[in-house]
């Protein structure tokens, strides 16, 4: 009976991260609108930040919880974001825009601002190198310094996504454009639902509100948490059952349950063809995991990678290296090229079930 349930729990779960995804995504958009920020801004940073909430809460809560194996699958957490955004969230991003290309809707090939993209990829490569470098040495010198470095870069990084968006808003061809840009939103959905309540509200514009955003946007994040935790809750439980080990879970089933908000919300941007977007949620997931996660691991736990942790990072910076050498060189990314990346997933796979 008790495993029944965990499986209600694991389908309500991603019900729960579904609605909450559309939620997230039609919020933050409105907000980026508002404050007149790039779509590189907008997915890279603010939809990238609020998707990684879950997967960088889970880690944190391992590693001060007290339990016995909270460092072991903290670290697993830590290095299995990356891992999974690398690899089987590409092969998502991949599918969707092979599913929406049919019968030529749209092209196979990804229309992303080439710039945001390879400059997230860059940042994650050398953050990422340098935190599995840290799990190499042992020194904890370098592992304080390597903490405030990645604090200090993502900072940086953040500066760099919004004076884009400032230079981008200074070369407009004006208020006409941004009027077109804004008619592409859909409107708000918490403005919608209290229309049905609220009948002499009028219809959804940029300029009713400029609480209604951010309160839509912060109901997506809870329930994104919530849904998230109450998957990670069941998935762990089945796992158990399973006789998975907690490395294993940490590694590959963790991070699958977290990484579900930014799959959904790119999925929902390729659908509307809003590719910077899908893709920039992604990417810049990718810069902020391999910054505060990795701080946290760095300061709280002893932080040395062997085995199948070492062998996660080094798969996460080959895939990402395929990434960016494709885009630096071919200057664009395909739906196929994103679909290989789900060999590095298998071939993870593979290696972890010959360890069990």
């Amino acid at each position: 009976m008790t495993r029944h349930m965990d499986w209600v729990f694991l389908v309500a779960s991603l019900l729960i991260i579904l609605v909450a995804a559309e939620l997230f995504t039609n919020g933050v958009e409105w907000v980026g609108e508002g404050f007149g920020l790039s779509e590189g801004a907008v997915g890279s940073v603010l939809a990238a930040i609020g998707t990684a909430l879950p997967e960088t809460l889970l880690p944190i809560v391992a590693i001060v919880s007290g339990h016995e194996a909270g460092d072991e699958i903290g670290i697993g957490a830590i290095l299995g974001a990356p891992f999974m955004l690398t690899t089987l969230a590409m092969v998502v991003i991949g599918t969707a825009v092979l599913f929406y290309a049919r019968g030529g809707r749209r092209s196979v090939d990804l229309d992303i601002d080439r710039r945001v993209i390879q400059q997230d990829l860059g940042y994650f490569l050398v953050m990422y190198a340098l935190a599995m470098i840290a799990g190499l040495l042992h020194v904890r010198v370098f592992d304080v310094c390597l903490a405030i470095v990645l604090v200090v870069g993502y900072g940086y990084y953040v500066r760099r996504h919004f004076q884009g968006s400032e230079s981008e808003a200074v070369a407009g061809d004006g208020a006409e454009d941004g009027e077109a840009e804004a008619s592409d939103i859909r409107p708000l959905r918490l403005w919608v639902a209290l229309r049905w309540v609220v009948h002499r509200l009028p219809e959804w514009s940029v300029d009713r509100s400029t609480a209604a955003p951010f309160v839509q946007v912060t109901l997506g994040l809870i329930l994104m948490v919530g849904g998230a935790k109450l998957f990670v809750d069941a998935v762990g439980n089945l796992g158990k059952a399973a006789g998975l080990p907690p490395l294993a879970f940490s590694l590959l089933v963790a991070p699958l349950a977290t990484e579900l908000p930014e799959k959904f919300n790119s999925v929902l941007w390729v659908r509307r063809n809003k590719d910077t977007l899908a893709m920039g949620n992604m990417t810049g997931a990718m810069v902020f995991q391999s910054s505060f996660p990795v701080t946290v691991g760095l300061l709280l736990t002893p932080w040395e990678l062997a085995h199948e942790a070492l062998v996660a990072a080094v798969v996460a910076l080959l895939a990402g290296s395929v990434l960016y050498l494709t885009l630096r060189f071919r200057g664009r990314l395909s739906a196929r090229l994103l679909l290989l990346q789900g060999v590095f997933y298998v071939a993870y796979v593979a290696y972890v079930a010959t360890k069990l």
